[in-house]
């Protein structure tokens, strides 16, 4: 039985320590938004924050996320950040088929918090390994710019 803090509730997962954070969340829980892509922590679709840093759920146990903070795509609208990167998805018409979004909103969302005006090559390095097979990538980068410059 693990004790896990998910989008700022207690929660006890009746799992294995060593079963991926990405299971937990989908098969115990019922949190299907965190999606499940390589399995290799390659494509970044499952991507959740951990203590505000974003980390490959399908390969972090879930004796690593005991005692941490974890945010899901849930609840990552729920602050101004979070909300901003949401707004600017849409403004943007960022999603095509919309598998791997969740994981680039989680990593587009962790940039921000931390880099208010990223520049391109911010961009670049927080977005590397979150993979869109429908290539959105210009409308990515563009929402990105777009959530910076309302956070202003």
């Amino acid at each position: 039985m693990a004790r896990l803090s998910i989008n700022g509730k207690d929660v006890h997962v009746d799992a294995d320590s060593s079963t991926p954070l990405l299971w937990a969340l989908r098969d115990t829980l019922g949190m299907t938004g965190t999606k499940f892509g390589c399995g290799q922590a390659l494509c970044g679709a499952c991507t959740v924050h951990l203590n505000g840093a974003p980390v490959r759920s399908c390969v972090t146990p879930v004796s690593a996320a005991e005692g941490q903070k974890i945010t899901t795509i849930e609840a990552i609208g729920d602050d101004r950040v979070g909300k901003a990167v949401q707004a600017a998805w849409i403004k943007h018409d960022v999603a095509q088929c919309g598998y791997c979004q969740s994981g680039q909103v989680m990593s587009a969302t962790a940039l921000l918090k931390t880099k208010r005006r990223p520049t391109d090559a911010d961009i670049d390095r927080a977005m590397a390994g979150n993979i869109c097979r429908c290539g959105t990538y210009t409308r990515i980068r563009a929402a990105i710019k777009d959530a910076a410059a309302t956070l202003a």
